[in-house]
C-alpha cells in the first residue's frame, strides 16, 4: 500500500486504523486525529494544539526493530551517521552493528525489538520520514518530506529546514503532537497529561491500570516496550506520549541556534515533563538515551485502498505485530 499523494482527506472517523507496511514485515499503525479547527490550549510558552486539518499520527514511538530495517536499507556505509554506537554500548540501546564500512548490517538486541529507538538525532528522524515518503528500500533520505543539503550528518541547512509543501510522512510539529496527546475531541477539552486526565500519572512498571507511565528511572530501570501501559492511552488512542522517550518535534525554537522542540518526557525523568506545559528544546544534532520520535501522516488513503492494503498484508501474513505488539493495543 502506497501513500496517496492527494491532499484531499477522507473522513477519519470511518478509518479506525491505518497501516503502513515496512519491508521485512514491520507495520506502523496510524491513529486518525480528527476535529479540525479546534481551539488552541494556552500554555506558558504559547498556545498549542489548534490544527485546522485532519491527519494521523503513529500509535507508538518508532521502535528499534523499525529503525533497524531503515539502517539495513540505507546505512551499509553510513556516511550520514544514522547509527550511533551508543545504540549498542548503552545498556538501554537496542541495535548492534557488525561488519565494515560498505558492508555494515544491523540486528536488534534480544528483548529490544519493541522498545523505542533512542540515540537518534533530529536529522535521523527527518531522514527516516523521507525514506518512508520515498517508498522505503533504496528511497532517498535527503529529499521528500524534507530537503536536506550537504550530504553530511548535520545538513548544511539544518538550522532552517522545514517540511516541504507536498510532504505526507513527517515529524509532527508541536501543534500536531500536542493535539494528539492532550486534546479530547469528544468533550472539546485539553488535559494536563497525555493519559486523558489532569491527575499526575504514576511512574510504574508496565500495567493495564489507568494513568501510569514509563518515567522515574527508579521505578522501571529503563525503557519499556511501546504500548505496554495498556490502560493509559491518550484520548485519541496513542501510547507513550508521556514517558518512555521524549520525542522530537519539528518546530524551530531558537532561530539563531537552530534548537528544535521535543515533548513528552522520558524514562529517566519524573512527571513534570509529561505535562502539556513540559516542552523542551535542544541542539538537533544531539542524540540522547531518553529521546526518540514518532511520525505523522498528512495524507490519508482512500477507504478502498486501506481495505486492499489490509487484505494484502493479511494474505502475506504481515499483519502480525512484531514480538507481542498485538498484546499492547
Amino acid at each position: 500500500m502506497h501513500f496517496i499523494r492527494s491532499r484531499t482527506m477522507v473522513p477519519l472517523a470511518a478509518l479506525s486504523l491505518l497501516l503502513a507496511p515496512l519491508s521485512a514485515g514491520a507495520v506502523i499503525e496510524w491513529v486518525p486525529i480528527g476535529d479540525p479547527g479546534n481551539d488552541s490550549d494556552p500554555q506558558p510558552a504559547g498556545s498549542f494544539g489548534s490544527v485546522d486539518y485532519e491527519y494521523s499520527i503513529s500509535k507508538f514511538e518508532i521502535t528499534n526493530a523499525e529503525y533497524a530495517i531503515f539502517l539495513n536499507a540505507k546505512a551499509a556505509s553510513d556516511p550520514l551517521g544514522l547509527y550511533s554506537t551508543s545504540m549498542e554500548s548503552h545498556p538501554h540501546g537496542g541495535i548492534v552493528r557488525v561488519g565494515t564500512p560498505g558492508n555494515y548490517s544491523y540486528t536488534v538486541k534480544d528483548g529490544f525489538a519493541n522498545k523505542p529507538v533512542m540515540f537518534v538525532t533530529f536529522f535521523d528522524a527527518l531522514r527516516f520520514a523521507n525514506w518512508l515518503e520515498n517508498g522505503e528500500g533504496n528511497g532517498s533520505t535527503e529529499t521528500g518530506a524534507y530537503t536536506l543539503l550537504g550530504a553530511t550528518a548535520t545538513p548544511s541547512n539544518g538550522s532552517t529546514v522545514e517540511r516541504n509543501p507536498d510532504a505526507e510522512v513527517v515529524l509532527p510539529n508541536q501543534d500536531e503532537w500536542f493535539k494528539a496527546a492532550y486534546y479530547d475531541g469528544v468533550l472539546d477539552v485539553y488535559y494536563d497529561y497525555p493519559t486523558g486526565t489532569d491527575d499526575v500519572p504514576t511512574c510504574s512498571s508496565p500495567t493495564d491500570l489507568p494513568n501510569r507511565a514509563s518515567c522515574g528511572d527508579s521505578a522501571i530501570r529503563g525503557v519499556t516496550e511501546v504500548g505496554a501501559y495498556t490502560g493509559s492511552p491518550s484520548p485519541y488512542g496513542t501510547f507513550d506520549q508521556g514517558g518512555n522517550v521524549a520525542e522530537w518535534n519539528e518546530d524551530i525554537i531558537n532561530s539563531l541556534s537552530g534548537t528544535r522542540a521535543f515533548r513528552g518526557g522520558g524514562w529517566t525523568g519524573l512527571t513534570t515533563p509529561l505535562r502539556a506545559s513540559g516542552a523542551g528544546q535542544v541542539d538537533p544534532s544531539v542524540a540522547s538515551e531518553a529521546r526518540g520520535f514518532r511520525l505523522a501522516l498528512l495524507a490519508v488513503p482512500e477507504p478502498d485502498a486501506v481495505a486492499l492494503g489490509i487484505a494484502a498484508l493479511a494474505s502475506l501474513g504481515l499483519l502480525v505485530r512484531l514480538q507481542g505488539r498485538s498484546n499492547h493495543a
